[in-house]
């Protein structure tokens, strides 16, 4: 992995889970806590996504409870494996990414035209429980796309309008700016509300008027007595004259727009893929454990979910059903400690009183 020692790298473990539905049927799983990952695979042949579809789909399951690491996979031409890591390009990085607050499924897209690796820009949530999810992309000869998650769909639209492919169509007009005797004020202070004579003066404290001087209170030797203030009820705080709506008002001034002279179509943009060779996973993980499995590139959904309903979905009830049952024997093992602990605890306590008691009679006699 580029610029990573050994030291740095984790181990993978080719296993099917603590919970799963086949323990024959094994993914790879991130091994050891605070490590970077590296691993990837060449296809049996590139694949290309011009003129047609293009579907990215693997499950990822996060045995560890994740709070920060990366889930992704990416694909991309074929390169040297034993570097490839953050440093080596990639033409498309897709999956889910969770740390603290940062919670998305990364759909990134590297835009040649550009020079730059574009992000989706609506966020679509990833799953985080301790089971297996199955993640889908799908991008559409017809320049759409749509990501699935257990083949629900999470978010769609055309590939122009997710990502910042292309220069807006228009901008605002250069050789257009805001007149400058544009009244954009809404509102102004009534010219005919003038401050009332004496508003100034009025106090923000007052004395008590029901208080009374103590009857011990000895002016000689406490000083002259002063009542406490209050409130004045008679204070409406600094004066402000009223607003009232402004004649002049034009309302917010619109920049105009003018089609924009960098504006270019872009007929390839459905083809995010191009001599696809590899796909691979390069993370980091502060708490390893999340398992990888069942990855499929190819052009028909139809086929993806075809091999989801022999993998994913053939072993989804038997995982669940043994997660459940590992997590109802921890929690009654659980109940089971704190009971012992607790009756334990209570045994000690009625030793202590037993011979509390047995010391008080002894002084007693």
């Amino acid at each position: 992995m580029t610029g990573k020692s050994k030291a740095d790298m984790g181990p993978w473990v080719h296993t099917a889970g603590k919970w799963h539905g086949d323990a024959a049927d094994k993914g790879v799983q991130t091994g050891a806590d605070a490590k970077h990952y590296g691993m990837s695979a060449l296809m049996a042949e590139p694949f290309n996504s011009e003129g047609k579809d293009l579907v990215l789909q693997y499950t990822v399951k996060h045995e560890q409870k994740i709070d920060c690491g990366g889930a992704y996979i990416k694909l991309a031409a074929k390169a040297d494996q034993a570097t490839f890591g953050g440093d080596t390009p990639y033409q498309i990085m897709f999956g889910p990414d969770i740390c603290g607050g940062t919670r998305k499924t990364h759909v990134i897209f590297n835009y040649p035209a550009k020079d730059a690796n574009l992000e989706m820009k609506k966020t679509v949530s990833p799953l985080s429980d301790q089971k297996s999810h199955l993640y889908t992309l799908v991008v559409r000869a017809d320049a759409t796309y749509e990501v699935f998650i257990d083949e629900v769909s999470k978010q769609s639209g055309k590939l122009e309008e997710g990502w910042d492919f292309l220069e807006p169509k228009e901008i605002k007009d250069p050789a257009q700016s805001k007149p400058a005797d544009w009244v954009d004020t809404k509102k102004i202070p009534d010219p005919a509300d003038v401050k009332p004579e004496g508003y100034d003066d009025i106090a923000e404290k007052i004395p008590d008027p029901e208080a009374t001087k103590p009857e011990d209170w000895e002016d000689e030797d406490d000083g002259e007595w002063e009542p406490p203030t209050i409130a004045n009820p008679e204070y409406k705080g600094p004066w402000k004259p009223t607003m009232i709506d402004n004649p002049d008002y034009k309302g917010p001034w619109v920049h105009p727009m003018v089609p924009n002279p960098d504006f270019k179509e872009d007929a390839t943009l459905a083809n995010r893929c191009v001599d696809c060779a590899m796909v691979g996973f390069e993370l980091w993980q502060v708490k390893s454990g999340t398992i990888f499995d069942d990855i499929i590139v190819t052009d028909s959904l139809e086929e993806a979910k075809a091999f989801a309903q022999e993998t994913f979905f053939a072993k989804k009830e038997g995982e669940a059903a043994m997660f459940d049952k590992i997590e109802e024997d921890r929690k009654a093992a659980e109940k089971a400690a704190k009971e012992a602990a607790d009756a334990a605890k209570a045994a000690e306590k009625a030793d202590e009183d037993e011979e509390a008691e047995d010391d008080s009679a002894h002084e007693e006699l």
